[in-house]
């Protein structure tokens, strides 16, 4: 068996330390190195990880995609990519079609020249590359190539989760986006967003593992890396022949484990009415659990989350579906009582530049108006990645200009020139109220197998 020989420096040291302990051992053989052999899974890095994990039922495996194996959810997908971002999202409707509109004329004239050859040229001299005019990638190449005209309609710009808490107008387009994933099956009309659910995964070796539930089609590096999505619904491309995507063997296999009501308690048997709803909520609070994150920590940066079977299901399950209502319907909730402080030397103004946490965050400089203070702290407890809820809408609603191409994205909503700070109290109210479900769930005791 092959191994390799390892050894690890402290995650937080300068460059110039990592210089120094290279100048003062000065040859490999003074290095104490680990010698490291690979897991049954090809892993060689496996400190941390628990073996229990595996025994957990899988929340979404490629063998149940292909109908050769179980798993909760019978098949799960990437967020979108669209390799061209600043064109293809943004938060004003009437600038994300202008933009697209602009784009398609470039690339379907591409298309109809190339058409008209009798010799076809190698496609990477062929293009124009005018970062004004369209964003060239691999796949839109490919498509040019085969001569395929883009269309714009306006059904085709869509509601996105583009990062957690911050939506924006996406041209959801098979041409367009570069890769749309299982996307076309799980929201594929605006009315299936009405009951439809994806819960959102993010979990990489960089950064700490997150969850978020949506009723929109996310972004593929929604949570700052590349997320996995599990629809509660899928459908065909039209939107009919709606299907559970929770499986019968995980319905099964709940069921089952969950079927007797211990001899000492005195609540009636629920148990045996579990549907796949409950199981759907039961994960996504399990999701949030502290222990789970923190135990599992190592096993999460590797795979896909597996889901054990606790003592209190029902528990987990009614604070799954609090926690789903609260982060899908985000938008609606009661804004947190924050303390206004408005500068009396600057004219009244809603308009966001780009706002500032304090060094303590218990303030936010909206703009030269207005501060928002009294920030509780339980808000940076609810955490999505590295950043708080609170954070990722400070790092997102600002007014941007990409550099190549011009666009601008301007969160600002002249309609509604006080969205931004409703939404700001809105998100401090479900980070708090987020905090306090996930602190009250039971302890994590797993059941044995029954």
């Amino acid at each position: 068996m092959a191994t390799i020989h390892y050894a690890r420096l402290d995650e937080f040291w300068r460059k110039e330390q990592k210089y120094d302990f290279l100048d003062q051992h000065g040859h490999v053989g003074t290095v104490d190195w680990q010698v490291l052999a690979p897991d049954k899974h090809h892993l060689w890095l496996t400190e941390g990880m628990h073996d229990e994990f595996e025994t957990f039922l899988p929340m979404g495996t490629k063998e149940a995609k292909a109908g050769e194996g179980n798993a909760i959810f019978l098949t799960y997908g990437r967020g979108v990519a669209t390799s061209r971002d600043d064109w293809a999202f943004n938060f004003n409707h009437e600038y994300l079609a202008q933009n697209i509109k602009r784009m398609i004329g470039e690339y379907n004239d591409h298309v109809f020249r190339l058409s008209q050859l009798s010799s076809k040229p190698n496609i990477d001299n062929y293009v124009s590359y005018d970062n004004v005019k369209i964003n060239w990638s691999r796949d839109l190449k490919l498509d040019l190539q085969r001569g395929r005209f883009a269309e714009f309609t306006e059904s085709k710009i869509r509601k996105s989760i583009y990062r957690p808490f911050s939506k924006q107008y996406l041209f959801f387009d098979k041409i367009l986006n570069e890769e749309v994933y299982q996307f076309p099956r799980f929201f594929p009309t605006t009315g299936t967003e009405l009951e439809n659910r994806v819960i959102c995964v993010v979990n990489e070796a960089q950064i700490p593992f997150s969850s978020q539930i949506t009723n929109h089609i996310p972004c593929l590096h929604y949570g700052g890396r590349q997320t996995q999505c599990f629809p509660f619904y899928t459908y065909a491309e039209d939107g009919s022949n709606r299907r559970e995507n929770i499986t019968d063997w995980a319905l099964e296999q709940f069921r089952h484990q969950y079927a007797a009501v211990d001899a000492d308690s005195t609540i009636e048997n629920q148990k045996s009415k579990i549907e796949k709803w409950d199981i759907f909520h039961y994960v996504y609070a399990l999701l949030h659990h502290p222990d789970y994150r923190a135990k599992y920590a190592a096993n999460l940066r590797r795979e896909l989350p597996r889901i054990p079977l606790v003592e209190d299901f029902w528990a987990f399950a009614q604070a799954g579906a609090r926690l789903a209502d609260l982060h899908v319907n985000y938008e609606t909730q009661p804004e947190y009582r924050l303390n206004w402080i408005e500068n009396a030397d600057k004219p009244l103004n809603w308009r966001v530049e780009r706002m500032k946490l304090s060094k303590d965050k218990h303030s936010l400089l909206y703009n030269d108006f207005l501060t928002l203070a009294g920030i509780p702290p339980a808000v940076y407890a609810y955490k999505l990645g590295n950043r708080s809820a609170l954070e990722w809408i400070v790092d997102q609603y600002q007014v941007s200009v990409d550099k190549r191409s011009g666009i601008r994205n301007d969160p600002n909503n002249p309609a509604d020139p006080q969205a931004i700070v409703r939404l700001i109290g809105q998100v401090v109210s479900v980070s708090v109220a987020t905090v306090a479900i996930v602190n009250h769930l039971p302890a994590l005791v797993i059941r044995p197998d029954r």
